[in-house]
């Protein structure tokens, strides 16, 4: 029976680049050279520090545009509100989401079943395996959840006959 996998993964290695873009910037703009704005990444998670809130702006706004050029999807990143860190500077955490969490995939899993499709959805950790016995049934689902407008992006592997 033909299958598929939808995923959401995001390139680290893509991310990285950014980051290294965003660096040489941040050492060669003159309104944010010798600051404290940095941008640090561990695994999943992106630490943003600068001086003050308008300095915040300008890395984050950075850091989007990096991505941006990187293709890396934007709609990858949590970002949560900045705090104050040691020595009256900013600090802000930004989540790379991995994988499809819990809740989006019970949500494309009843929408694909109130749809009354032909095919048959599985949650397998953190992505989901879509199984049926035409082509073009899997390929209607594809469609179908493009069209849900999920605010996670979401790749389809693995699509095999």
């Amino acid at each position: 029976m033909p299958s598929f996998d939808v995923v959401s993964k995001t390139d680290l290695a893509e991310v990285d680049n950014a980051l290294n873009g965003v660096e040489r910037e941040i050492k060669t703009r003159f309104d944010l050279a010798n600051t404290k704005c940095a941008i640090v990444r561990s695994d999943d998670t992106l630490t943003l520090t600068a001086d003050d809130s308008m300095k915040m702006t300008q890395v984050e706004e950075l850091l989007l545009k990096y991505l941006a050029m990187r293709k890396v999807e934007l709609g990858a990143l949590d970002f949560q509100k900045a705090q104050y860190a040691a020595g009256s500077s900013l600090r802000e955490i930004v989540n790379i989401k991995q994988g499809i969490d819990s809740d989006l995939g019970r949500k494309i899993s009843k929408e694909i079943k109130s749809a009354k499709m032909k095919v048959q959805l599985a949650i397998q950790g953190n992505e989901l395996r879509i199984t049926g016995k035409k082509r073009d049934d899997l390929q209607e689902a594809i469609a179908f959840i493009n069209g849900m407008k999920n605010s996670q992006p979401l790749q389809f592997v693995n699509f095999r006959d």
